[in-house]
């Protein structure tokens, strides 16, 4: 199928983008990599009256990595984020699960936020920033404002962005000393969506495991450390908490249990790179 037909913005500017934003409303949407939406217009499953792209605005191409965390503008794409110098000593997590995100044609064309703004169940990226304590900083033609990854993916392909505000960025801390982290995942093949990802931080004596590709957003839970006898329990519990269902990729039995072996053995990896 072919898209139905719509005007195409090219922004020169952050304040041409809100400008549109607010005078076009729902009939608006922000076009960066496209690697989502451009499927989507195909099979008409959008149907935007405006298009307005964002790849031309410099204000959107930020992407430093500072004492405080990194910083990822609307229109830094997925390979700049993986070829920048130091990306596992920094941020290990990052490093470790970029490969896994699609192919290497995608993600030289795929942009970090168009992903947090997607925000496929399945999807990586969600996924990272709510295991690492991200935030979503949006941005409307009257305020700017920051979301905790937690509060700003609310169900499938949901969030809390308003119809007026655009990502403008995305803030990850600086991974601190003496914290582990880790990264897993089953696909039916490399470059796949999920059908579980796990991404465990060991902090001290706290240990977070997040999973994607289960629910309908990614959730996170703090759990017993390795070798904790109630940790096979807790792990359980989560697995069943999220609410698998079948669908043609797995069942929910496989499902639940990919998130008690493959919970497991991210989390023990986050603890054992603690030291």
């Amino acid at each position: 199928m072919k898209p139905a037909s719509f005007d195409y913005v090219r922004a020169e500017d952050r304040k041409e983008v809100l400008d549109v934003l607010r005078r076009e409303g729902t009939e608006a949407r922000i076009l960066a990599g496209g690697q989502s939406l451009m499927p989507m217009l195909a099979m008409r499953l959008a149907r935007p009256g405006v298009l307005v792209d964002v790849m031309g605005v410099p204000e959107f191409r930020i992407l430093s990595d500072d004492a405080a965390g990194l910083t990822i503008g609307a229109g830094v794409r997925q390979a700049a984020l993986g070829a920048l110098p130091d990306l596992a000593q920094r941020h290990p997590m990052l490093a470790a699960a970029l490969p896994w995100i699609g192919h290497a044609q995608t993600r030289s064309r795929g942009t970090v936020c168009g992903s947090v703004a997607h925000a496929d169940p399945s999807a990586e990226i969600p996924l990272l920033l709510l295991a690492l304590g991200g935030e979503v900083r949006l941005r409307s033609h009257r305020r700017a404002r920051s979301l905790p990854a937690g509060e700003f993916f609310t169900g499938l392909m949901n969030t809390a962005k308003a119809e007026n505000e655009m990502i403008d960025s995305v803030f990850i801390p600086a991974a601190k000393p003496g914290v582990g982290q880790a990264f897993r995942e089953i696909g039916r093949r490399h470059g796949d969506y999920a059908i579980v990802a796990c991404a465990a931080v060991a902090d001290g004596a706290v240990l977070r495991l997040a999973v994607g590709g289960v629910a309908d957003r990614p959730m996170m839970r703090s759990l017993p450390q390795p070798g904790d006898p109630t940790l096979e329990e807790a792990l359980d519990a989560f697995a069943w908490d999220l609410g698998a269902r079948d669908d043609l990729h797995a069942t929910a039995r496989y499902r639940r249990e990919l998130v008690r072996r493959l919970g497991r053995a991210t989390i023990e990896e986050a603890a054992r790179c603690r030291a």
